[in-house]
Formats: C-alpha cells, sequence, structure tokens
C-alpha cells in the first residue's frame, strides 16, 4: 500500500498521526478508558478476574461515503462469552501469534477482510475485562477503500459500519445500568443507531478518539 492516507479524510489524517507519535509521549489509555468504564453503583471498577487470558482485536479504520468509519460487529446469540454484544473483530492468540497476527487473522475469520488491505499502524494501551478474565490488546489499522465485509456464520451476527463522527457526537456518550454477573454496574456507552457500545470495545473507542483530541 503507497499511502494509506490518500483517500481518508483529515479527521483520520489526524488520528493516524497523533498515534504515530505514541512511542515517543505516553498513550491517553489511562485517561480514556477511565471515561468508558462500568463501576459499580458506589462509583467503583469491578474488580479483576482472578487470572488473564490474553486476546487482540483490530481497530479497522477505512473511507466510506467521504467519512472515516471503524468497523464492529455484533457477536452471535450462542458464543460462550460476551454473546450479543458490539465488539471489534477479534479473539484469543494461536501459539507463538503476535497480537497484530492474531488481530488480523480474526478479522479475516469473523468479518471477510482482505488481510493485503490492511496497513498495521500499532498498538493501543491493553484492557482487561474483569468478567472474562481477557486482557485485550488493540491493533490500529487503515484500510486505503472501504472493505467486503463477510460476516463468519454463528459467530458474526451483523457486520456495523460506524463514522467516527458518530462516535465522537457528545449525544450519543451516555450511561446505562445493567446487570453483570448479578451485581448492577453503570455504564459509559455510545449510542450508536439501536446499539449500545460499552465495555472494553467503548474503552478502545475511547482512546482511539482521544488520539484526536476528542473530549466527551
Amino acid at each position: 500500500m503507497s499511502d494509506p492516507l490518500r483517500h481518508l479524510p483529515d479527521l483520520v489524517a489526524r488520528l493516524i498521526a497523533a498515534f504515530t507519535a505514541a512511542p515517543r509521549e505516553p498513550l491517553p489509555g489511562q485517561h480514556a478508558h477511565a471515561r468508558m468504564t462500568p463501576r459499580l453503583l458506589d462509583g467503583t471498577p469491578p474488580r479483576p478476574a482472578a487470572r488473564e487470558r490474553p486476546a487482540a482485536v483490530l481497530v479497522l479504520l477505512f473511507p466510506h461515503d467521504d467519512a472515516p468509519h471503524v468497523v464492529l460487529t455484533v457477536r452471535g446469540a450462542g458464543l460462550p462469552h460476551h454473546a450479543d454484544q458490539i465488539s471489534l473483530p477479534g479473539g484469543r492468540p494461536n501459539t507463538g501469534e503476535t497480537p497484530e497476527a492474531t488481530a488480523v487473522r480474526e478479522a479475516v475469520e469473523e468479518i471477510g477482510v482482505d488481510p493485503a488491505s490492511v496497513e498495521i499502524l500499532g498498538r493501543l494501551t491493553p484492557v482487561h475485562i474483569p468478567v472474562s478474565g481477557f486482557t485485550v490488546q488493540a491493533i490500529v489499522g487503515v484500510a486505503e477503500t472501504r472493505p467486503t465485509f463477510v460476516p463468519a456464520p454463528g459467530e458474526v451476527a451483523e457486520v456495523l459500519e460506524v463514522p467516527l463522527a458518530v462516535l465522537g457526537d457528545p449525544a450519543n456518550l451516555r450511561v446505562g445500568r445493567r446487570a453483570r454477573g448479578g451485581v448492577e454496574i453503570d455504564a459509559p456507552y455510545f449510542a450508536v443507531g439501536d446499539h449500545q457500545v460499552w465495555g472494553a470495545t467503548a474503552m478502545i473507542l475511547g482512546e482511539l478518539l482521544a488520539l484526536s483530541g476528542w473530549e466527551p
């Protein structure tokens, strides 16, 4: 890919410029994650799980209708973890696999992305999920043109192509009460149509937006 920014709007160019500067400056993960972290009703975050398991997801940016988009998935109802929830394509690594390789492989398997079309930019701050024990490494990538998405039957119920402007709109940043493991929590979320993007996915997207200077 000769120039992954050539067909992307200025907003994505700024995001990528901020991201590529991150090795020289601290990533905004801690601050950005705190904005979107679900909390118990007393205001504290849920306790981390006793064990940690690695996972990686792909944050894929691409142009569509002259606007920067990111792809999300609605997880299948029969999956053992986080069924029916909105997520980024990803999963657990194979033996000896890097997070970058895991993220791209899972995107190929889940939504049919052509791996040759993805330009990897770097890593965001890892996110730990207390309920499942996964520690998720988000990998940011960019596609020069809008990919053709093919959802994997049973694993992906729906593919969502979400404009970054929707995520960055303060009107779409909300808080909802829900029960997790028999405990009530207040969970910040992004309203995307009829969907609520919350939890680790919202934390990851919050850090991506923070790299562009977004403040809710």
